[in-house]
């Protein structure tokens, strides 16, 4: 029968290009991972990689082959999941990783019907840059990414991206700040005071293009990857941030801020990105019917 470990040798070759990075990343010697190869073919009775060049290539069987196997495996790691949340026990665990520049009562609001099990669900939260938590989504130490972007197509994460929803944006800042910039927006906030999202968030190039179009030319007092860090230096009166429009009455009640307009064509995307193509976790089907209620539409 066709061995599960022939199928993992085979799939990094395919996915590396040559037996020596395979056997780096798998960590064995290049000599097992030959010989997996070749019990491999003789199983199924083809050829399935030719070398061209420094590299191998996939015959049309091969590409038949790596096929049904990124199907095995993508099951294999539902598996693995599912016994690491102790599902089989009858308990349910989450573990979600958290892009920082996410504000937190965005994660808030979208992970809070996960706790509905009560006492039977255990959230692990865990923060970081994107790249980071894809590794540790990739691993399989983590669940489901909360981030402001999909997964990008070819990356070194095989995975799956699920737009929870979009918002448009509010300008918010210290009241005194506002009454010292009167006028009518978004011209009255010409020349202003702005506390901005890092260059890494991927909101950041739509608000630079807003500003362009009305010539506002702001006054950049400070770029932040940490929310909580932007919005209480606003607090503070620093400057104006932007926030989505659906978490305004948080922000202002938190921060004592106020509204000095909305940007209705900046939009902001917030995604859950998971290994598992069905999301079968119960915890993160609460998650997506929650955001439906969110953002007053079903998650795509």
């Amino acid at each position: 029968m066709i061995n599960y470990k022939h199928l993992l040798y085979f799939h990094a070759v395919a996915t590396q290009g040559t037996v020596a990075k395979a056997a780096q990343q798998l960590h064995v010697s290049a000599q097992a991972i030959s010989m997996q190869l070749q019990l491999l073919e003789e199983q199924v009775g083809e050829e399935l990689l030719q070398k061209q060049g420094r590299l191998l290539h996939l015959t049309e069987a091969g590409k038949t082959v790596l096929h049904y196997a990124s199907r095995i495996f993508d099951l294999g790691n539902e598996l693995e999941q599912v016994v690491r949340r102790g599902v089989l026990a009858g308990q349910e665990t989450l573990r979600v990783g958290i892009c920082d520049i996410i504000p937190k009562a965005m994660a808030f609001r979208l992970l809070q019907p996960a706790r509905a099990a009560g006492i039977a669900m255990h959230l692990i939260c865990r923060e970081g840059r994107f790249e980071d938590l894809l590794l540790d989504l990739g691993a399989h130490r983590l669940d489901l990414v909360v981030s402001d972007r999909a997964l990008p197509p070819g990356g070194a994460v095989r995975g799956h991206s699920r737009l929870l929803g979009t918002s448009g944006l509010a300008v918010l800042g210290h009241p005194d700040l506002c009454r010292a910039w009167p006028g009518e927006f978004p011209a009255s906030l010409r020349l202003a005071p702005f506390l901005l999202p890092g260059s890494e968030a991927t909101v950041r190039s739509q608000l630079d293009a807003w500003f362009d179009a009305h010539d506002l030319r702001p006054i950049v007092m400070g770029e932040f990857d940490d929310g909580a860090l932007l919005k209480s230096f606003a607090r503070a009166g620093d400057g104006f941030i932007v926030a989505p429009q659906v978490l305004v009455r948080e922000v202002c009640a938190e921060y004592g801020l106020q509204q000095a307009g909305t940007i209705d064509s900046v939009v902001e995307q917030f995604y859950a990105v998971s290994v598992e193509r069905a999301y079968g976790h119960p915890a993160v089907r609460r998650i997506l019917d929650g955001a439906a209620a969110i953002f007053g539409g079903a998650a795509a």
